[in-house]
């Protein structure tokens, strides 16, 4: 169950309208890292976790909180948009690099909306439930959840930048160390779970079952081997089970594809019929 008081989480006040800014806004509102994609993934975490009660509580705490950052960002973007007038976003144009950039206050914060926030990202796509994530393995989906936050914390510390406004500042900056604590409790959770369980994801998978001659072993795919100093080259593996070694040319170990022509009822390109190969040879020979 939800309900809903009238005060919001923290303040949601600009000093002045600005159409523009606005606009930029939406990104952390509608965008693949905004609050609606974090409110949305935690609660489905959440609900449909099958884990230890204390994660789906956490889940559920932590999506609800993203639902007041929704109401802070909307309610933001509405009052920047306050009494902006034609002549406003007609000024904002005449700046080449806002003309060339942003084209000035979207035309849809008008049209559409009434001078209201809406579920878009800045350029105007809509809000995608494939943004989020809900595997049902918390170790994965937690994982997820920090790129989601350092995501979402570099966006709000980008656009905080991009304004003087005192009093947007100010609920970024509460924004801002809020993501703080999310990136701090999702590493925290992560080490949790790593502490009960193997590190790979699933860790229930038995690796015997995979191809380990290749579990720890880094190839290098592009010019050059600078790659080789790093971390993942050398030493014990992040999981305990190995050693990272490094290879330098890899080689080709797969066999090389030929497919069968297609039937004629598909009318692809035609070709010469060929045989398929027997269990010894790896070409086709040609009727």
């Amino acid at each position: 169950m939800f309900y809903h008081i009238k005060e919001l989480q923290y303040n949601a006040k600009p000093s002045q309208p600005d159409p523009v800014y606005a606009k930029k806004l939406q990104e952390i509102l509608g965008g693949q890292f905004g609050e609606m994609t974090v409110m949305m993934q935690y609660l489905f975490q959440g609900w449909n976790c099958r884990g230890e009660q204390k994660y789906r509580d956490m889940l559920l705490d932590i999506g609800t909180e993203e639902i007041a950052h929704v109401e802070m960002i909307a309610t933001m973007i509405a009052q920047l948009l306050d009494g902006a007038p034609a002549k406003d976003v007609d000024e904002a144009a005449k700046d080449p690099i806002i003309e060339s950039v942003l084209g000035g206050m979207n035309p849809q914060h008008m049209i559409v909306s009434g001078l209201g926030a809406t579920p878009t990202d800045s350029v105007g796509y809509p809000w995608n439930s494939r943004y989020t994530i809900s595997s049902g393995n918390l170790l994965a989906d937690f994982r997820a959840n920090l790129n989601a936050e350092s995501q979402g914390r570099l966006q709000v510390v980008r656009l905080y930048e991009s304004t003087t406004d005192p009093g947007v500042r100010d609920m970024l900056s509460f924004l801002i160390a809020r993501d703080t604590m999310h990136q701090n409790q999702w590493m925290a959770a992560i080490e949790e779970l790593e502490q009960n369980q193997k590190a790979i994801v699933p860790s229930t998978f038995p690796q015997e079952k995979e191809k380990q001659e290749v579990s720890y072993s880094f190839m290098n795919f592009s010019k050059g081997e600078e790659s080789a100093n790093g971390r993942w080259a050398k030493g014990s593996s992040y999981d305990g089970q190995g050693n990272f070694e490094y290879i330098s040319n890899p080689e080709a170990m797969g066999q090389v594809p030929i497919l069968n022509a297609s039937p004629p009822y598909v009318h692809g390109t035609p070709v010469p019929r060929k045989t398929p190969p027997d269990a010894n040879n790896a070409t086709y020979k040609n009727e």
